[in-house]
């Protein structure tokens, strides 16, 4: 039976003629001489095609479509709307960027979402790139991808600071998620090769594979259960195998130039309002090698931060995820929940943590801004009792 798969190919040059078997003689590959190429592409294969695909030098990793959707907001049962608070949104205060002597004036940004409300005064002056892959046009009628974009580089509102990089002057707007905030797994590598080839620095992803809803649609189609989880489980199992391939190849790309930092939210699927174990790891994308997955915290307690009760387990950072204000489709501000709240804010520090960088005289390379990410977040601020399984190496903290 034929399905639609994504095939991630390599189409970068190959050397030829005597060159190459000169750098084969000295134990290097002929590519290794120029930057990894992704195409992303669909085809309609069976398994025996598939076999066929994978025998082709060109071809990295193939994969089942999946579904993907938003990693939407939450909040805890009878807590209502909250209020706009005065003031700055807290998250910029707590990850300093209020402090902060960078604005990420020199890093180029994309955000990976439901696209964004362009006419937004959040965004007056940036230069912003939309590009639709979910089929629903550009803008952004559901609002998630606006929100977010507003929290990594939005001007103020009404006088009021929303944004934690908000020197950025051009971001990449990849709409991979439809107006009700769904999609297929073929969307984000599409709008994550067209992020790396516009040379991305920073790329935000608020979003995640819907393992359930494959199993779901698979049962109501008739497929026994076990027979649907496996069908689905080896779906997850080759979207893994190809994020860890993509990633792959963009880090092989910062030999030949800076390569981008990739940001998820490590998902909402915890329920430690229920149970103080009722806790789910990590998904697809954050889940991925050498993405930098993001939970989420909230205030608590005399100026510590208790991780947010929705916040999937084992992500690498934290950011604040919970009372989250900022730009809201149509205009205005909108207060909100998630890890999906948290994921810009750390894409906001690695933007300033770009700008940095570049004018501290070390290597402008992704991998260098990832340590300086990693290595500064801030692990002294938490309640008592906070694990780090729940909040990862600390929470993001601008230079």
């Amino acid at each position: 039976m034929e399905q639609i798969s994504i095939v991630l190919r390599d189409m970068r040059a190959r050397v030829p003629g005597p060159f190459s078997s000169e750098v084969r003689g000295a134990g290097m590959r002929a590519e290794a001489l120029s930057p990894p190429e992704p195409r992303i592409e669909l085809e309609a294969v069976d398994r025996r095609g598939q076999v066929e695909l994978l025998r082709d030098p060109r071809v990295v990793a193939v994969a089942p479509r999946m579904p993907m959707r938003l990693i939407a907001p939450l909040r805890a049962a009878g807590d209502g709307d909250a209020p706009l608070e005065d003031g700055p949104a807290w998250g910029v205060g707590a990850v300093g960027a209020d402090s902060s002597g960078f604005d990420g004036s020199d890093a180029i940004v994309a955000v990976l979402d439901t696209g964004i409300d362009r006419t937004h005064e959040a965004f007056a002056g940036v230069t912003l790139v939309e590009r639709d892959f979910s089929g629903a046009g550009d803008g952004d009628r559901n609002g998630h991808g606006t929100h977010c974009a507003g929290t990594i580089l939005g001007r103020d509102v009404s006088g009021r600071r929303i944004g934690v990089a908000r020197g950025v002057t051009r971001a990449l707007v990849g709409k991979i998620l439809d107006d009700d905030g769904r999609g297929d797994s073929d969307m984000a590598f599409h709008g994550l090769n067209w992020a790396l080839d516009q040379g991305a620095n920073v790329i935000s992803m608020s979003l995640g594979f819907d393992f359930a809803t494959l199993v779901r649609q698979q049962v109501d189609d008739g497929w026994p259960a076990d027979l649907a989880t496996s069908s689905a489980l080896e779906g997850y199992r080759g979207n893994l195998r190809m994020f860890d391939a993509f990633m792959a190849m963009a880090r092989a790309r910062e030999a030949f130039g800076a390569g981008p930092v990739i940001v998820a939210a490590a998902g909402n699927e915890s329920r430690r309002d229920l149970a103080p174990n009722y806790e789910l790891a990590a998904s697809l994308p954050a889940a991925a090698d050498g993405v930098v997955s993001v939970g989420a915290v909230a205030r608590g307690a005399d100026s510590r931060y208790d991780v947010a009760w929705f916040s999937n387990v084992f992500p690498q950072v934290c950011a604040p995820g919970v009372g989250i204000a900022s730009a809201r489709a149509g205009g205005g501000l909108a207060v909100l929940d998630g890890t999906s709240m948290a994921c810009p804010h750390v894409a906001g520090v690695a933007a300033l943590w770009w700008q940095a960088v570049r004018q501290s005289g070390l290597p402008a390379q992704a991998r260098t801004v990832v340590a300086k990410l990693l290595g500064s977040a801030r692990s002294d601020v938490f309640a008592d009792g906070v694990d780090e399984a729940d909040r990862g190496v600390g929470l993001a903290t601008a230079p």
